[in-house]
């Protein structure tokens, strides 16, 4: 039933490879602990106490809070399906809780930093500055993703309404502004790219030097080097730029439920973690400001 549960995420649900990867890692992991301990029982028929063993000794290994609880988001999805296709008849996870973790907030960078950072940087000439550049005001300019950002189609692309058309999670589709700014940034990447690099079939925007589609370590290293140069934010990554995106909007007033719409959360609370961000400042100045603080 597992490779089922495993179709069903990847064809029915439209989950990403990664995470199809990942829930299949968690559940063969969890048939190794019944096979080890309690002499091989399927997976299926696994009951509360079994499930509840695997948990503790998972802890008890010192294994991460957030790890342990995305393994129960597993089972949780798996019990559920189970259920859906009558293979069980009672859930084992309904007396299952996850565990409690340390609330961090996401790294930004501040506005300031932000500007150096797009504004002062010297890009190398040709495709490869260009592209960089653009990458950077991609990332900062409509948030999305690092997935979304390397499958970007240029057909995606609508230069006369300053719009862009990202395919995020689960194949849902969002449309994002951008900046009349932004607009002068991609048409001299174009023209760069379609001098230097040979054109390929997959339609893909930003390509590598050969013409490929670009890959994670790529950007990673790209937004990595070029963010040291101006801030001295912990983390630096693709990510943060996004982070970065959807505090600065938030600092600036917009609505929440706007910024939830450009982020393609599909819930709110995902969302409301960067408001966090906003309040620790509203703190700030009221801590410097205030005859009474």
């Amino acid at each position: 039933m597992v490779d089922s549960f495993l179709k069903y995420l990847q064809f029915e649900k439209r989950y990403s490879p990664k995470t199809v990867k990942s829930y299949q890692t968690d559940l063969r992991q969890f048939e190794e602990f019944l096979k080890k301990e309690y002499a091989d029982t399927p997976a299926q028929d696994a009951n509360y106490g079994l499930i509840r063993s695997w948990i503790v000794s998972l802890v008890e290994a010192k294994l991460d809070s957030l790890s342990v609880n995305r393994k129960i988001a597993c089972l949780r999805s798996y019990y559920k399906f189970l259920m859906r296709q009558e293979v069980i008849s009672r859930d084992p996870m309904v007396k299952i809780k996850i565990l409690k973790t340390k609330k961090k907030l996401p790294h930004f960078v501040n506005e300031q930093d932000t500007v150096k950072l797009l504004d002062n940087v010297i890009f190398p000439e040709g495709h490869e500055g260009k592209r960089d550049q653009l990458i950077l005001e991609l990332l900062y300019g409509t948030g999305m993703r690092l997935t979304e950002l390397i499958s970007l189609q240029e057909s995606y692309v609508n230069l006369k309404d300053h719009t862009v058309r990202v395919l995020g999670k689960r194949n849902k589709e969002r449309v994002i502004p951008f900046s009349a700014h932004l607009v002068s940034i991609i048409k001299e990447y174009l023209v760069v790219r379609n001098m230097e690099v040979d054109k390929k079939a997959h339609g893909c925007l930003l390509v590598t030097e050969s013409g490929n589609p670009l890959y994670p370590m790529l950007v990673n290293r790209t937004v990595k080097k070029y963010m040291k140069l101006f801030t001295s934010v912990e983390k630096k990554s693709p990510h943060v730029l996004r982070h970065t995106y959807a505090t600065h909007l938030l600092n600036k007033g917009a609505e929440i439920n706007a910024v939830k719409d450009l982020l393609g959360h599909s819930s709110l609370a995902a969302t409301q973690v960067y408001t966090h961000n906003s309040m620790e400042k509203l703190k700030k100045a009221y801590d410097q400001a205030h005859p009474k603080a």
